[in-house]
């Protein structure tokens, strides 16, 4: 029973690190981009939720005011940061990721100061617990993973079956040829961004209340693991991305259930470094090839 307990909240971990992947695992498809600001979106989005459930305690707008803000802010980082650099070299438009989420950071110290706040996770999910047999599994659980599954498969479907979901895969390919097919890759770019922060909203509210406390680093460590899932499932891979958020939560659950829970942040580095030396594409990834 203890086990079964213990994979259910390796599930739940997994599912957030997935939602945040998935993110990830989009921006890099289309324009090649790490997006380390992502996790500092989430953080942002915790504040969002936090300021518009004070100010009307009221959770389905908290979490709507959540989504609509990391969208928003996303939209404007990729028109004002990003989309200037799209000719520049990569390493350019990866210093420029790194500088906004500093900036991010230290706004949200300016605005919110550097003090955690706590955040009303039983307000935005209500504390119910089903049992079955002798398990107990929390709303929250349940609603965390079906989730993350529910978004795996809208995104499969969107990307495969969609004239837009067509276009993405058009852009991932081959920009040039895509735009000379009529594609608008402006649109679709941003379209791309607006689905990773959707996402980023959803993971925000979810990781908040399983960890019920906001501050200006939240995102930080939780961006690189997500990274990590991305990187570890095949970054760029829908599936990849979830398979990787699932393998970095119950990593992480089984190491804090056997006593090592000061090790589990060096244990999902050194999981990416093993899967970087054995297979550099990750589980589900493929190979690229690059002209010169």
């Amino acid at each position: 029973m203890l086990f079964l307990s213990q994979l259910i909240n390796g599930l739940q971990l997994g599912s957030i690190y997935a939602l945040v992947a998935l993110g990830y695992s989009m921006v890099y498809g289309i324009i090649m981009l790490l997006n380390f600001a992502h996790g500092d979106i989430i953080m942002m989005g915790g504040y969002f939720a936090l300021v518009t459930y004070a100010a009307s305690s009221n959770p389905l707008l908290a979490v709507v005011a959540t989504i609509v803000g990391c969208v928003v802010l996303a939209v404007a980082i990729e028109k004002v940061a990003y989309k200037p650099l799209r000719q520049a070299p990569r390493i350019s438009l990866l210093i420029t990721a790194i500088g906004i989420s500093l900036f991010l950071q230290n706004a949200a110290q300016l605005i919110w100061t550097a003090n955690s706040r706590a955040f009303p996770s039983t307000s935005i999910i209500p504390s119910i617990t089903f049992k079955v047999g002798g398990l107990s599994i929390s709303l929250s659980v349940l609603v965390t993973i079906a989730v993350s599954v529910a978004s795996m498969v809208a995104l499969t479907f969107l990307v495969q079956k969609t004239k837009m979901g067509k276009a993405m895969r058009a852009v991932s390919e081959d920009t040039e040829a895509a735009q000379l097919m009529g594609i608008n890759i402006n649109s679709t770019i941003t379209f791309t961004f607006v689905i990773g922060s959707f996402l980023a909203g959803i993971g925000s509210v979810l990781y908040c209340c399983r960890y019920p406390v906001v501050n200006p680093t939240l995102g930080s460590l939780l961006g690189l693991k997500a990274f990590v899932a991305a990187v570890l499932g095949g970054i760029g891979s829908i599936p990849g991305a979830v398979v990787g958020g699932f393998a970095i939560g119950l990593a992480e659950v089984l190491f804090t259930s056997i006593g090592l829970s000061a090790w589990t942040d060096a244990m999902v580095f050194a999981v990416l470094i093993i899967m970087l030396l054995i297979k550099p594409t990750g589980f589900m990834g493929r190979s690229m090839t690059e002209k010169v």
